[in-house]
């Protein structure tokens, strides 16, 4: 282990470690230390933590090889940051053997140093966190009042920026725990929408023999209600499980080939909308004259979503109008429907997941149906645009055939 990973290790064992990392992490420190020691002629220069009991290196700029790196501890009671700390006063000697107060202390006699500074650093709410000190063998003069101001400054700079960098930690930590949980919300879905598919595909099988078995007209509607209801589920799973996939970082999964039918999977979309909702008038337009490269089933689904969405949002006595059409080798596909208005501050929202226009009667959903519709878009190279006025609202979905 290197001596920067072996300091690393110390500091993240630390108790203080927090502290510590606080100094660490401010990348303006060492230039102050620095500063000071050019301004003052001192040759070690130090941000201490400092409390009643300890007295810890958080930075150092060491040109006597003093010995100190951060983590390490001295007996706060040798130190005269101690009396800094208890007296919340700085503390300026030119030289010990000259100073009437410190010539027989016995911290400059136990550590061997004539000349020292030291400045208390206050956090921005007035408690006490350390000092910047600084120290010599040699004798400097200290006392200059541009050295001092300097200084004091630093001092501030440092403990203004605590409260800073210690709102970073504590917000990167509850981002970390954040992205935990929500990476865990995820799986759950992935998990929840996988397990569903089973119990839907057989509610719809067993409709699929109903449907064979009784031929009343009343019995029939009932199970095209039922249908409908159980198809609606499946499309909500099936995006639930989209959505997963993305947000894990599988992305979707496409199956493209050179589709000679795709005018039937449309078609069979609009008759089974049709039978989810048989007041609703649903015209249909499709000139696709030759192979479209794509993944016809996320085509459907796309398409599924864009008609899904108009039959929920459009004016129920009006005609939806679906147009599919091939020009200059581009697939163009669209879907309008008369009624009120997207307004215009929910437009770029729309292909966001789980955003929703509106949550009135009849309207209900999870947001990820045009989500998913712009997800499989982009995964075809196409895009998605929407226009809405109150005239009508057109979804467009286009890419290229082959």
């Amino acid at each position: 282990m290197d001596a920067r990973s072996s300091i690393s290790a110390r500091i993240e064992d630390h108790d203080f470690g927090n502290d510590i990392a606080v100094i660490q992490s401010n990348a303006s420190v060492p230039t102050m230390l620095e500063t000071v020691c050019l301004a003052t002629g001192l040759r070690f220069a130090a941000i201490a933590r400092v409390n009643e009991e300890r007295w810890i290196t958080c930075s150092t700029v060491d040109h006597l090889g003093f010995g100190l790196s951060p983590g390490d501890e001295l007996v706060v009671e040798s130190t005269l940051c101690h009396d800094v700390r208890q007296f919340a006063t700085e503390i300026i000697i030119n030289d010990v053997e000259c100073d009437d107060v410190h010539r027989d202390h016995h911290t400059p006699k136990q550590y061997g140093f004539r000349s020292y500074l030291s400045v208390p650093i206050f956090r921005p709410d007035g408690s006490f966190f350390g000092t910047l000190c600084a120290l010599d063998p040699e004798p400097n003069r200290l006392d200059d009042i541009r050295i001092l101001k300097m200084v004091r400054l630093f001092a501030k700079l440092i403990g203004d920026s605590l409260q800073v960098e210690e709102k970073l930690q504590e917000v990167q930590g509850e981002l970390a725990t954040a992205r935990h949980l929500s990476g865990m919300q995820e799986r759950f879905i992935a998990i929840l929408a996988h397990d569903l598919r089973n119990p839907i595909s057989a509610i719809l099988s067993g409709l699929r023999i109903l449907t064979r078995t009784y031929d009343d007209p009343e019995t029939v509607e009932l199970i095209g209600l039922m249908n409908a209801a159980a198809q609606r589920m499946a499309d909500l799973v099936n995006n639930l499980m989209d959505h997963a996939r993305n947000r894990l970082g599988e992305g979707l999964v496409l199956n493209r080939i050179k589709d000679d039918n795709l005018r039937e999977v449309l078609e069979q979309i609009v008759s089974e909308c049709r039978t989810m909702a048989p007041n609703r008038q649903i015209d249909l337009s499709i000139d696709i004259p030759g192979p479209v490269y794509c993944d016809p089933a996320r085509i459907a689904q796309l398409f599924s979503n864009l008609l899904g969405n108009a039959i929920s949002h459009g004016a129920e006595d009006r005609p939806i109008q679906v147009a599919a059409h091939v020009t200059d080798g581009l697939l163009r596909l669209q879907v309008a429907n008369e009624g009120p208005p997207i307004p215009k501050e929910k437009i770029p929202e729309l292909f966001t997941a789980f955003s929703r226009v509106s949550n009135g009667p009849g309207q209900e959903g999870l947001g990820l149906g045009l989500y998913i519709a712009s997800e499989i878009a982009r995964a075809h190279g196409g895009r998605m645009e929407v226009t809405s006025d109150t005239s009508q609202t057109v979804f467009t979905f286009e890419m290229p055939c082959l």
